[in-house]
């Protein structure tokens, strides 16, 4: 096992997810309380990741990070290095890829708030940080956990984005899914295999902790009914 990768791997999704995070709540948010006629345009946008092919969205990422941009070449001089091939560029290209696992969900968490509570809470008085904080975080922190963790997993097994604009650079861009590529390349099916357990099983684990929430909850509705 490539104990260095696994820990770059476990950074990575742990940095780009609380990226996501910061940046998907206020973005579904506005999306459910705003009534800018862009809202759909945004949306789009937000989803493109999941219908491009990495390689496109790694490839054009590569090259805007990259010295060849205007803006690339201003990265560079403010942190002194490019972007493409370190791990602050798999970074933004992480959050970028994952964006739409994170945004969904909470798009559709805020959106199953019943509207009744967000206009009295606006009559009342309550600003757009309050009914966020207040309403929309609270009665959707499923989504909210969704999110978090499906944008983790998400770039746990990321590797078109992370191959183009990475590379393989051992301690810096090697994620698990490229030293799976490698294991491959290079016919070691033993440790491809454990390499691909390791994934499946974190995976795995997640969503099982994620899907067996409901069926607690609704147990739980149950009971207290019958009783």
């Amino acid at each position: 096992m490539d104990w260095q990768a696994l820990l770059l791997t476990l950074k990575l999704a742990l940095v780009t997810t609380a990226i996501l995070l910061a940046v998907a709540v206020p973005f579904a948010a506005w999306v459910r309380l705003s009534g800018s006629r862009v809202r759909g345009l945004a949306q789009a946008i937000a989803a493109l990741p999941l219908v491009l092919p990495p390689t496109v969205l790694g490839y054009y990422l590569l090259v805007l990070l990259g010295t060849r941009t205007a803006v690339g070449r201003a990265i560079a001089a403010v942190l002194g290095h490019p972007l493409a091939f370190s791990f602050a560029g798999l970074v933004v290209g992480s959050a970028v890829y994952s964006l739409p696992f994170a945004v969904q969900p909470l798009v559709t968490g805020f959106g199953a708030v019943d509207e009744a509570m967000v206009d009295a809470a606006r009559l009342l008085g309550a600003g757009w940080l309050r009914v966020v904080g207040e309403i929309l975080l609270p009665l959707a922190k499923r989504s909210v956990v969704t999110a978090a963790l499906l944008s983790f997993l998400h770039t746990v097994g990321e590797f078109g984005v992370v191959l183009m604009l990475g590379g393989d650079i051992p301690g810096a861009t090697r994620t698990l899914s490229i030293v799976l590529f490698d294991q491959v390349q290079d016919f070691n099916d033993r440790a491809a295999n454990e390499t691909s357990l390791l994934l499946l099983g974190l995976s795995l684990t997640a969503l099982l902790v994620l899907y067996a929430r409901p069926a607690t909850g609704k147990a739980t509705g149950k009971a207290a009914q019958h009783d």
